[in-house]
Formats: C-alpha cells, structure tokens, sequence
C-alpha cells in the first residue's frame, strides 16, 4: 500500500521547534506529503493507519560516524575469520542500526560500494550509506595496523578490490590516495589528521599529516567531486591544521582549545563528538580484548572529551551526533544523546544534532533529517516523549517504528490496520 498515516502522537520534527502534540505524519510512496492536525488531512479510507498510541513521532535520526563492517574484537578472533565472513556480519550490524531508528549514516572508513548496492538494491537491510571507502594515513599513525612486535594487524582488511590502502605520505601521495579512494566510490574523504585511542604506535595529541597535505586532500575533494573530508583528530594542533585545511568536520575533537573553537566558529566546521567512543572502550576492554594502551589512553583522555565538547557547545560550534558504532556494538549509537546532554547540551538540542545538522554535515538536507512536507519519508516512532527521558532512546525497544524511504523496516506497535471512512 502506497499511503501510510501514522496518527496519535506528537511530532518532533527535527527542526528545535515545540512538538506538534496530537498530529500525524502522512507518506505517499516515498516522501512525506502532510505533517499536522488530523482535522486537516481528509482520508481516502486506503491508507495504512500507524497507531502511534501516544508516544513521538521523529525523523530518522543520523550517525555521522560509524563503521559498519566491523566491531572491535579480539586479534585472536579476527585472525581465524575468513575474509569474506565480514560482509555477513555486516547484514546483522546494519540490520540492528537501522532498527534502532538510524536511518542515514556516513561510514567512516572500511565499507565498500558493494555494500551500499546491496542496500539500495534491497539484498540487504540497512541505513543509507554515504561512503568514506578508507582512511587516509600516516606511516606509522592512527590506522596503520603496525604493531610493538613488528607484525602488522590491522582492524579490517584492505587492499583488496574495492578497498584501496589508505597509508600515505607527502602531498602527492596524498593526491593519488585521495584520487584512489573517489575512484573507489568515496563521498566524503576521511583522513587521520592526529594519533588516535586504539592504535598501538601514536597517541591522540600526535599530528598527522602536514598543512599542505591536508590542503592537497581538501582540493582534490573539491575539484574533482566537490568531495568534503572528515578528519578524525583529537590533538589541539592537528585540529587546527584541519580547519586551516578546509576541512569540513572535526571527528571526535577529545584536546579543543580556545583557538580552535574559534577557527571552527569562523570557518562553519562541523564538530562530531563520539562521546560514546572512550566510553565504551573502558566497557568493553574485557570481552573484545581491547589492547591496554587503548585502555590507558581512553581513561586518559575521558574527562578531557566531555570537557572540550562541553565548550565548542557553549561558544555555538554546529555539533552532528555520530557514535564511532564498530568500536562498541551497532545498535547502541542512541547512547550518545544521553552523553550529549550530559555535557550541557539540551534534550532538544541533542535530537537536532542527530537529524537537521547531522542532515546538514552529510550534505543531504535537502531530503533528510526533518520532518516536512516533500522531504524523504525517514520517520520513527518512539514509546514516550524523549525531551522528558533523552537516556530511554539508548534501549531499542523505545524504537517501536522505523520508517525509511517510505517502507516499514520495523514496527512493534499493533499491526497497521486501514483505515475506516
């Protein structure tokens, strides 16, 4: 059926605006055709009828970073796991994100296009896709899987068709992995501008990547495919080079100084916190074999997180949720709205930032990430009222509706019914 109304509810609709309380959302196909009032919607008696039963209706929420290939387990495990087992367990992550009530996400590094077919080809269930294919770094940085005991072991395979590696160094080494990552089906470029948490050889505060390196990844994006980049960089110093770059958001942002909240202020950067990330590094180090120096610098660093996102929020930095989903289990990413207002942020606010300006971030809101007459029908019911208890979103069975590009994926309410004239 082709029409589905979801009615008795109360409408956030990803804007900040007050909720719309007793409205309904209407879809026809795949976009959304009427928000509001239901005296102000006549029905043709064929529609699917979606009993909210008094709990809020939301857009798609949106997870500006994740991983949707992996999630972190032991060297043992990945070792003895045939390569092509990945992409099964992906159908499972992806699955589980999407019920969860994300129903757009950007990959931060490891998912290949073939997957993004599968999706769009309905093989598989998932969320929409923008791909970053791999990341770019150093020799001897974030992401180079080389190890204290000369082995090298990295956290997903690469360098098989499809998955370029993304090690490089020097401007036009940089240049041809940028070239080689959009050849590969790359819309948006991510690069490892600092150190990072879970690798062995560097440490968040460490810069990656010189100004004119960056600046080169920055320009082959724009002219080439007005391609933007993402940079995972924690460092005050590598932060800064980022911006300077031109580079369009700031993942995790854990050593924010003043400067550089400022400069991303002025530059309209884009700030993706990941609270979650650290978090669930010291959750989980038992059960997927977290290395000890992750360990060490996730409990150095945690304080520092919260702080840093807790300013760049305060001075009006534009802040789009994204988890680093892959580093802990897919499916849990509604956690990260709890840590957000446990930072300042509104209740409110933290819902924005998971639909309109991680909409925005991506580039796609001109049809996500709101929900408004003509846009992409990415819609979720949840029990309750979030503004009330932002932390019931982080248990999936708050999720009772998941709504994308117009198709039921998932709805624990009363079977939809048609309505009567």
């Amino acid at each position: 059926m082709s029409k589905i109304i979801i009615e008795n509810g109360s409408v956030i609709d990803g804007t900040g605006k007050e909720p719309l309380k007793n409205s309904i959302v209407v879809i026809e196909d795949q976009k959304i055709t009427y928000v509001g009032k239901q005296e102000g919607y006549a029905k043709s008696g064929e529609e699917a009828v979606i009993d909210a039963q008094g709990g809020t209706i939301l857009p798609g929420l949106i997870d500006s970073h994740v991983h949707m290939m992996m999630e972190f387990s032991p060297i043992a495990d990945r070792l003895a796991t045939p390569f092509s087992f990945m992409y099964y367990q992906a159908a499972k992550y992806l699955k589980t994100t999407l019920h969860a009530g994300i129903t757009s996400v950007r990959d931060a590094l490891g998912t290949d296009l073939g997957v993004k077919k599968a999706i769009e080809e309905g093989l598989i269930s998932g969320p929409r896709l923008q791909l970053s294919i791999n990341a770019l770094t150093i020799t001897g940085g974030h992401g180079d899987g080389y190890t204290v005991s000369g082995n090298v072991v990295d956290l997903l395979p690469s360098n098989y068709p499809g998955m370029p590696s993304g090690k490089c160094d020097g401007v036009e080494e940089v240049r041809k992995k940028t070239r080689e990552m959009l050849r590969a089906g790359a819309e948006v470029i991510k690069v490892h501008a600092t150190g990072g948490v879970l690798s062995a050889t560097d440490h968040p505060e460490f810069t990656q990547f010189s100004l004119n390196e960056l600046k080169a990844i920055v320009e082959e994006g724009r002219f080439r495919k007005n391609v933007k980049v993402m940079a995972h960089a924690q460092g005050a110093e590598g932060i800064k080079n980022a911006v300077k770059a031109g580079i369009h958001s700031i993942e995790h942002g854990i050593f924010l100084d003043d400067e550089a909240i400022e400069m991303m202020l002025e530059n309209g950067t884009f700030l993706v916190p990941t609270l979650l990330a650290p978090v669930a590094v010291l959750e989980t180090a038992k059960e997927t074999g977290m290395p000890d120096t992750a360990v060490q610098k996730s409990k150095e660093v945690i304080e520092q997180h919260k702080a840093s996102i807790a300013k760049a929020h305060q001075a009006g930095v534009k802040i789009a949720m994204g988890t680093d989903a892959g580093v802990m289990k897919h499916g849990t990413n509604l956690r990260e709205l709890g840590l957000m207002v446990d930072v300042g942020m509104s209740p409110m606010e933290a819902i924005v930032a998971s639909t309109k300006t991680a909409a925005e971030c991506l580039g796609w809101e001109e049809k996500v990430g709101t929900i408004e007459t003509g846009k992409l029908a990415d819609v979720i019911v949840v029990k309750g009222n979030p503004l009330e208890d932002i932390y019931s979103l982080a248990t999936n069975e708050t999720v009772q509706v998941v709504i994308k590009n117009g198709e039921i994926k998932k709805n624990m309410l009363i079977k939809e019914t048609i309505a009567s004239n």
